[in-house]
């Protein structure tokens, strides 16, 4: 497979975004993408510049470092060195007065800095359209989602088993899992939308640190290694028998991600209670996969799903305590967190190729986060997983 992303799948990228901004905004003018995971959607490329987007003239990358690096590992057509916004700004004549950029993404300084250079009066967020866009993925992006599961199963499911031993610590297996995931194939990161997000490697915690609160917005937990990295495992807990373990990874390969959780029994047999709720949330999942069809209503699922749990379940349901979040899993691309949201709200139609991580998950006290979560494809079938068939509580000696 050619990493280079195809001028044919820039095209039609460019092609798409423009047709939703003149449905939705059908007035724009001009728009502008500064964050490097658009630019790199757009132009397969991740420089320091701007690409500026023309309903009646064909767009521009503008790339400031480096300029040299973008046109080697670019398809697209038309890219051009900057050293500063003012040189941009030369090449445009009277501006529209209203323009539209990424407000989850541009700071006020960026937005001072371009505007003192681009003298437009208003500005309007395109986030939803690029989101939308990017949301259905073309087959060449499958192929690497599809690689990434691949390499999501063999890691969780079968090398993790192996790495396992009395008297680990979290912070040892998180070392020696980044050292397997990028042999065998991994990117070395996983990138989230999230403003502000890191995860070093894994959420990963022994027995009730899974319970932790963090600043994550998903339902796992982790103690972490201080306050300042509450990212990476406790180098004080150790692994002993009895233990849950829970493991929740983003992969990546080119640019794009599979999203899985695992949990392991280490030593012996988790209690009945946690067997049971672990495999209600196996059968969620399945339930949620068989409704991912093209033209359901992700806000649908999500009710109708929580509608057939009791409330007795639904206490400590993804999440732990107060700490819980309000959806049972999200859209996965070029970042591990994208549109849509498996939740409410959500009232745009599934459309196929679309894909989405589901992850029901359930907190019990004194043992630990149990549950799953995969990766599906929407098809006319239901969701395809791209990433294993294990229903997780691996049995290790």
């Amino acid at each position: 497979m050619q990493d280079r992303t195809p001028q044919k799948e820039l095209e039609n990228r460019m092609a798409n975004f423009c047709r939703l901004m003149d449905v939705q905004h059908p007035q724009w003018q001009m728009a502008v993408v500064f964050s490097k995971i658009n630019l790199l959607y757009f132009i397969g490329s991740m420089p320091e510049g701007m690409l500026i987007i023309e309903r009646d003239n064909k767009a521009i990358l503008w790339a400031r470092r480096s300029y040299e690096r973008t046109v080697l590992e670019s398809e697209f057509p038309d890219i051009k060195p900057m050293m500063s916004y003012r040189d941009a700004a030369q090449a445009y004549g009277k501006l529209p007065e209203n323009i539209y950029l990424e407000t989850e993404f541009v700071p006020l300084a960026m937005f001072q800095r371009f505007q003192k250079h681009f003298s437009f009066k208003q500005y309007q967020s395109l986030d939803f359209q690029i989101a939308q866009t990017r949301a259905v993925k073309s087959e060449w992006e499958l192929g690497y989602m599809k690689q990434a599961g691949r390499i999501h199963q063999r890691v969780l499911e079968e090398c993790v088993p192996e790495m396992l031993h009395e008297g680990i610590t979290e912070a040892d297996l998180v070392a020696d899992l980044y050292r397997v995931m990028v042999k065998e194939g991994h990117q070395g990161a996983a990138r989230f939308a999230m403003h502000d997000t890191e995860v070093t490697v894994a959420q990963l915690s022994f027995g009730d640190n899974s319970l932790f609160p963090t600043n994550f917005d998903g339902p796992g937990g982790q103690r972490g290694l201080n306050a300042a990295m509450p990212g990476l495992g406790s180098r004080d807990r150790k692994l002993k028998k009895g233990d849950l373990v829970f493991i929740d990874m983003g992969l990546g390969v080119n640019g794009y991600h599979s999203d899985k959780t695992m949990t392991y029994m280490f030593g012996k047999k988790l209690p009945d209670e946690a067997l049971e709720v672990h495999q209600q949330c196996v059968d969620i999942q399945n339930r949620v996969a068989e409704m991912l069809k093209p033209g359901n209503i992700a806000e649908d699922i999500y009710e109708t799903v929580m509608g057939e749990l009791s409330d007795d379940f639904q206490h400590n349901f993804m999440g732990y305590g107060s700490r819980k979040v309000k959806f049972l899993g999200h859209g996965i691309g070029l970042t591990v967190d994208e549109y849509p949201v498996i939740a409410k709200g959500f009232k745009t139609p599934l459309e196929q190729n679309m894909v989405f991580a589901v992850e029901p998950k359930k907190g019990i006290e004194g043992v630990g986060m149990v549950g799953v979560e995969d990766s599906y494809i929407v098809t006319p079938t239901g969701g395809q997983c791209i990433t294993g068939d294990s229903e997780g509580l691996i049995f290790v000696k």
